[in-house]
């Protein structure tokens, strides 16, 4: 038996007990659960188990975005997702493309010549994947016509959203197409304008398929409206829209000193929010921003289901048992 096989086997006969991995217990109500990882991640062995045990799906940190793959006009380095497509591969797991269009992390001569339809296609042909987050951010409240202000809105207009979106399905006609942003967990203002343009777009024969929740949550500050929350995501499914929660995570920072209750107060918020998410059937998958405390930038920071030693923490029994509870 290889190591590979190992790992698959020793996560299969955890599927049926209380302590199997998040992937058993999502996959038992026909969700997927998985992860943000990044190459440098991979090469620690311990991390990389620990992955493949309790993750079904990937998304890269980083490697994909375009200050990455396209440093310079037309030249394409793919080296970094090709690790983590041959990861995800090698170990039997689905993998996201995260993001197509996004206004941070782009080459600085994109801001000469910016271009869209043409990186899509060349990024799309490489893969073949779960998902793809084809616009990422774009929605600003109060902004005229609530768009943030970007190189592609002042190059484009609004209608660089639906060239992306148009541009992708034209590369891929079988692949989850998704819309991916933050604050609709938080946020009227958000929740009315992403319902605003989600609705207009959709009868202009946009394609897309699924709306991304991030799921950046934290201690301090705005808190979950379970109602307001719950009737926010009614409105997708009711448009037809699947749901991914893509960035899931609790930023603990003014939180209890005490570790331990710390730990529990990390673990409600996520409970809290993964309760009413898990409660729609349009929800299909819920990927954490990372897995593992060890590769957060500050030792003491706590935001993550597993800890830096790779031991599952009460955010991990919060979502194992949200995922149980789910129907």
């Amino acid at each position: 038996m290889n190591r590979r096989e190992f790992l698959l086997q020793s996560a299969a006969l955890m599927t049926a007990g209380t302590d199997g991995p998040l992937r058993a217990a999502a996959a038992r109500r026909g969700l997927l659960y998985g992860a943000a990882t990044n190459t440098t991640q991979l090469q620690d062995a311990d991390f990389a188990d620990a992955l493949v045990r309790e993750a079904a799906i990937l998304v890269p940190e980083y490697e994909m975005k375009r200050g990455v793959v396209e440093t310079r006009p037309g030249r394409y380095d793919f080296s970094g997702m090709d690790k983590l497509a041959g990861f995800a591969r090698a170990n039997g797991l689905k993998l996201r493309g995260h993001p197509l269009v996004w206004h941070k992390r782009n080459p600085g001569w994109l801001a000469d010549a910016p271009e869209l339809a043409g990186y899509i296609a060349a990024v799309m042909a490489r893969y073949r994947l779960h998902s793809w987050d084809v616009v990422n951010e774009a929605i600003l409240p109060g902004a005229p016509g609530n768009l943030r202000p970007t190189i592609w809105l002042e190059k484009y207009g609004p209608s660089y959203i639906d060239t992306a979106f148009h541009a992708a399905r034209a590369a891929d006609p079988k692949t989850l197409l998704v819309y991916n942003d933050w604050g609709c967990e938080l946020f009227d203002p958000f929740r009315a304008a992403t319902l605003d343009f989600l609705e207009k777009a959709l009868a202009r024969g946009v394609p897309i398929d699924a709306y991304g929740m991030q799921g950046h949550l934290g201690l301090s500050g705005a808190q979950v409206d379970q109602a307001k929350l719950r009737v926010f995501l009614d409105r997708l499914r009711a448009m037809g829209l699947r749901i991914l929660i893509t960035e899931h995570d609790v930023d603990d920072d003014g939180g209890p000193a005490d570790i331990v209750l710390r730990d529990r107060a990390v673990a409600d918020v996520s409970r809290r929010f993964l309760d009413v998410v898990l409660d729609n059937d349009a929800v299909i998958a819920v990927l954490t921003w990372g897995l593992s405390d060890r590769y957060l930038d500050r030792a003491d920071w706590r935001r993550l289901p597993l800890d830096t030693a790779l031991k599952r923490k009460p955010m991990w029994q919060a979502m194992s048992k949200a995922f149980s509870a789910r129907g």
